[in-house]
């Protein structure tokens, strides 16, 4: 349980990195409280895309990663970021992407702040 909230924390500073490094990405909300818990909410949303969605995705894109050496990857994760998008929106979650481009950013930019956390905060037992 604490790694999974070590890595959602890890998650919600990479996704509040992007927030705040791309204008085509934003998170509305009345007050700091607000948006905290906003952010907390697309984290999990995000989470649950990537657990659920990206797998199939990637399996069916397999032969893109040999083609392309794997870069097609930061292009199923900008789609994965629009679609968490959609959903916050079905939802009712002030986040939204606007366009593939900042999607394409913000999914360079989660992926790096995520990894770097990630490494920097040792995995637990």
């Amino acid at each position: 349980m604490m790694n999974f909230l070590v890595k959602t924390i890890a998650n919600a500073a990479a996704l509040a990195v992007a927030i705040w490094l791309i204008g085509g990405i934003t998170l509305t909300g009345g007050n700091t409280g607000d948006k905290v818990l906003a952010l907390l909410a697309v984290t999990l949303l995000f989470g649950l895309v990537n657990a659920v969605v990206k797998p199939v995705v990637n399996l069916l894109a397999f032969p893109l990663f040999v083609l392309t050496l794997g870069l097609i990857t930061l292009v199923i994760n900008a789609l994965m970021l629009m679609l968490t998008s959609w959903l916050a929106d079905v939802v009712d979650l002030d986040f939204h992407v606007d366009g593939f481009g900042a999607a394409l950013l913000g999914a360079l930019i989660v992926s790096v702040v995520s990894w770097a956390l990630n490494v920097a905060i040792p995995e637990r037992d």
